[in-house]
């Protein structure tokens, strides 16, 4: 089957739907597939990595809203927009033509397996007239199909409740993770009011690596390592301080939660992983704790 998108078209493609409203990465891919009449969509992996590209190239960018990034085309990813207009209207082109190739593609598949069964049954019947155990092979034959459609409905049947069971523990474990990080939020908060910065930090990691070792209590199993992430640059640095140490450290605690939620989101995570990310939690915290604590006289 050819790409549906040539090079750099989907780029291209991307603007458009953000030029006509900010979106966050699922939308965009729901729209794609609702544009291909459900023929195409495309994965979280081709999205996303294009998305940031174009937010570090200046088209786009993003705010953050309910725990999701929002994307949003700028004002230089309008100019580009607006200065690629025939090419535009040659990829709506080009769309149009892709949902008809992958309608005939599949339209060829069904007839060419429908043929094939056809043929098949064709032969196995002309089997069974010339055959002196007619009427017993046929009621065999009988059987058979009947076993086959049993099993395609029990096959369907499980497939729906096995996409039931997966989409209630995603939208729990999602619940979750947000009830626990705004608790987490909130005790920090509490005591960042009251002055208390150093025990709150402390009181705070030390209850959200409680809460992640109760999500799960499976030993962790040892992975390969993968490639290394690029560094964050968070907020806090010496180039947007906002000169409140306790300010910035809330801000930094803010961004460290929202890192780790959206790669979770946009990635997933296995029990090994999340068994790591509880240790290497804990060794966070403890090394943070004890340095504010010698920073601060110990308090």
């Amino acid at each position: 089957m050819p790409p549906v998108f040539a090079h750099g078209r989907l780029r291209l493609y991307l603007l458009k739907l953000l030029d006509e409203a900010p979106r966050h990465g699922y939308e965009v891919i729901r729209l794609l597939e609702e544009r291909f009449h459900g023929l195409y969509a495309p994965s979280a992996g081709t999205v996303y990595p294009r998305l940031a590209k174009l937010e570090a190239e200046g088209l786009v960018t993003h705010a953050t809203e309910g725990g999701r990034k929002v994307y949003s085309i700028t004002e230089a990813g309008r100019e580009e927009l607006a200065g690629r207009g025939g090419e535009l209207a040659d990829l709506e082109l080009e769309i149009r033509e892709s949902v008809s190739e992958l309608a005939a593609e599949i339209r060829d598949d069904v007839r060419g397996a429908a043929g094939k069964l056809r043929d098949e049954m064709r032969a196995a019947a002309a089997e069974t007239r010339t055959s002196p155990r007619a009427e017993k092979e046929k009621e065999e034959w009988r059987k058979v199909t009947h076993e086959w459609q049993e099993q395609a409905r029990r096959a369907r049947e499980d497939a729906q409740q096995a996409r039931r069971q997966a989409k209630d523990a995603q939208d729990k474990a999602r619940r979750e993770m947000q009830r626990i990080a705004k608790q987490v939020q909130d005790q920090v908060q509490d005591h960042f009011a009251r002055g208390d910065w150093p025990t709150g930090v402390r009181e705070g990691l030390s209850e959200l690596t409680a809460q992640l070792t109760g999500l799960t209590t499976k030993p962790a199993r040892p992975t390969a390592p993968g490639p290394a992430a690029p560094a964050p640059d968070w907020p806090g640095a010496p180039a947007d301080s906002t000169g409140d140490p306790a300010r910035d450290l809330d801000r930094l605690l803010d961004r460290f939660r929202d890192d780790i939620r959206d790669a979770a989101r946009d990635h997933g995570i296995t029990e090994s992983q999340l068994a790591d990310a509880r240790a290497h939690l804990a060794t966070a915290a403890t090394h943070i704790v004890a340095d504010l604590l010698k920073r601060n006289g110990g308090r």
